[in-house]
């Protein structure tokens, strides 16, 4: 290390600063290393199955055929259900839902085959607890492909019964076959999609907070600004040397989270990858400067870090991933338009599970530059300001006539 007398202000005393003080500060170390990659972490070998399957459901069957037997053998052969439980009464399934011992409870009312084979219409009922969104689906889309089969089966072999050939039958069944081909996530993958988008959320509101934290300890006060504006030869060097840092420890924990998604999770990378690269840089910067200009507007610190918290947090709900931002309120999509995250996930997703062309894809890249060049801009002008208060006053010298000397 330069001795203290050859020791010259500028942006790299700055910059080692700053990296010194991850020793001094384990906090700082913590949140932009330890913090990130340790919910990162915990996020992956949740989402790490990808896809939910075998949910357990319960089943009240009042019919007790071979007919309700047939159905219930079919639902349990579906991936997404398993029969677990048999109950006596509607009471009880209703208990274990709420109580999250099955998912959902398949009701088969009485007389069942008797009314299928007589050419009526019976009810088949499932219930499911709405609010738990994704299993709650899941257990729905299992019974809403098994319970269809066996009807079509029972169908066709009462048409074939009547003497009616078995491809006549088929093409009467189904006069207009839909061919069903899911474009971007066939296996319907969590962890392509929704940890995808969590990993970012969580950086994001991360980099927002640690960045108000980190600036807010040499802004909080005039005399650390000052300081600080002396080791870096001016407040641009030195809120540069300080900022780049964390930029360049930001941008290994995305890239190590990126690692487990592509290398160990099996995301796919259908896009160009230099483009999500490109994207990333912009993200982090974006957030960056976020927490940098509310830690030079706002007193004190934690204020600013409160503020950020309140900005980033609920991002995850409003960047699109589990509601569509189309059908959001105004309050709600502007929210979203203004996160960065919102436009990175729009390039990532771009850029790994759809696949889309360059040139559809810029889109969110300009969003997110327009977003770095004008939270930096905005950042530069508080600087200015910040020096210009800061600047001594010229001292005025006056003479006093008839003064004795």
């Amino acid at each position: 290390m330069m001795a203290k007398g050859r020791l010259r202000p500028g942006f790299l005393v700055v910059f080692r600063r700053e990296f010194d003080r991850f020793s001094r500060r384990r906090l700082l170390l913590f949140l932009t290393t330890v913090l990130p990659l340790l919910l990162m972490g915990v996020l992956a070998v949740v989402f790490s199955a990808g896809l939910a399957t075998r949910l357990p459901i319960a089943v009240l069957d009042l019919d007790g055929t071979d007919l309700s037997r047939t159905i219930i053998r079919t639902v349990d052969a579906t991936p997404d259900t398993a029969v677990t439980r048999r109950v006596t009464d509607l009471a009880e399934g209703r208990q274990l839902i709420l109580s999250g011992d099955v998912r959902g409870l398949l009701m088969l009312p009485r007389n069942l085959e008797r009314d299928v084979y007589g050419g009526r219409r019976p009810e088949v009922v499932f219930f499911y607890n709405t609010q738990t969104m994704t299993s709650g689906n899941l257990v729905l889309r299992g019974v809403n492909s098994a319970v269809p089969a066996v009807a079509a089966g029972i169908r066709l072999s009462l048409r074939t019964a009547e003497g009616q050939p078995l491809e006549a039958a088929q093409a009467a069944l189904a006069p207009i076959p839909v061919q069903v081909n899911p474009l971007f996530n066939p296996t319907l993958n969590y962890a392509h999609f929704l940890l995808a988008a969590l990993l970012p959320s969580v950086l994001q509101v991360i980099v927002v907070t640690t960045m108000a934290y980190a600036v807010g300890l040499d802004v909080e006060t005039s005399h650390r600004l000052r300081v600080l504006r002396r080791l870096g030869g001016g407040l641009w060097p030195a809120m540069a040397g300080k900022i780049l840092p964390y930029t360049l420890l930001f941008l290994v924990v995305l890239g190590i989270a990126d690692w487990v998604l592509f290398g160990v999770l099996g995301m796919p990378l259908r896009g160009n990858r230099y483009l999500l690269i490109l994207a990333g840089i912009l993200f982090i910067l974006a957030d960056q400067f976020i927490g940098v200009l509310l830690a030079l507007l706002l007193r004190p610190m934690a204020s600013a870090i409160s503020i950020g918290t309140l900005l980033m947090a609920p991002a995850f709900g409003f960047m699109g991933i589990g509601f569509p931002r189309i059908g959001m309120n105004a309050f709600a999509y502007n929210w979203g338009q203004m996160i960065p995250g919102t436009w990175y996930l729009m390039a990532r997703i771009d850029q790994t599970i759809r696949g889309t062309p360059l040139y559809l894809s810029w889109t969110p890249i300009a969003v997110l530059l327009f977003m770095v060049l004008l939270f930096a801009s905005l950042t530069a002008l508080r600087l200015e300001v910040i020096r210009t208060r800061r600047r001594p006053l010229p001292i005025q010298q006056t003479t006093v006539e008839g003064a004795s000397e």
